[in-house]
């Protein structure tokens, strides 16, 4: 009886370690193929992540460089010794001088009641036919302030030699030199002379800084 219990004891040991060592070799056979079966799953989606084509780069656009317009200058102003067209004339404004107390010679003079400022203007006909040129109407000056002043009919009797500008009758080509006086305050500068186009013409007035 002993010897019978001793050998179904072995069988049993014997049989159930090589149960225990098969189920073991089973579960690690499972675990392999387990691995196995999911690394291609990893590969490829590392594969896909690296063949997935790169995002697109935003590209900001440039603003076109707009170049400035060039900015418009007026016409320069005519000056002293500029020819400028009123009207039938073509007149240049040679000199200014002002500061003078009176014109005339020691007995025949007339005396400002400021102070006289000399123009000397030449005057060209530059029509077809003679026109007459009366400086008195005809041109006038102006200072800075806008203030107005007409020619001294008087003063330039006595500060013409031949009475240059008083009714000149000037024949198509030929020009007239004359000096013309403004009685003006003490102390003024002028700014402009004006030279009336005339009544009866489109022509604008020409204007002569000094």
């Amino acid at each position: 009886m002993p010897t019978l219990i001793g050998v179904g004891a072995f069988v049993v040991l014997c049989c159930g370690g090589a149960l225990v060592v098969s189920l073991t070799a089973d579960d690690k056979k499972v675990d392999a193929a387990t691995v196995s079966s999911a690394a291609p799953a990893a590969t490829n989606s590392v594969a896909s992540a690296s063949a997935a084509p790169p995002a697109e780069k935003v590209v900001v656009p440039t603003p076109a460089k707009t170049s400035a317009a060039p900015a418009q200058t007026e016409p320069k102003a005519a000056g002293i010794g500029d020819k400028v067209r009123g009207g039938d004339f073509e007149f240049t404004v040679k000199s200014v001088k002002c500061g003078i107390a009176k014109v005339g010679s020691e007995f025949l003079n007339t005396k400002a009641q400021g102070t006289f400022c000399r123009v000397s203007v030449t005057v060209k006909n530059v029509t077809k036919k003679a026109h007459n040129f009366h400086a008195d109407g005809s041109i006038s000056a102006q200072d800075g302030s806008g203030r107005k002043y007409e020619v001294d009919g008087e003063a330039g009797i006595y500060g013409n030699d031949d009475g240059q500008g008083f009714l000149d009758e000037i024949n198509p080509g030929n020009s007239v030199t004359a000096n013309v006086f403004f009685d003006v305050p003490k102390g003024t500068k002028l700014k402009t002379i004006t030279l009336d186009a005339g009544l009866f013409t489109l022509a604008e007035d020409a204007v002569v800084a000094l």
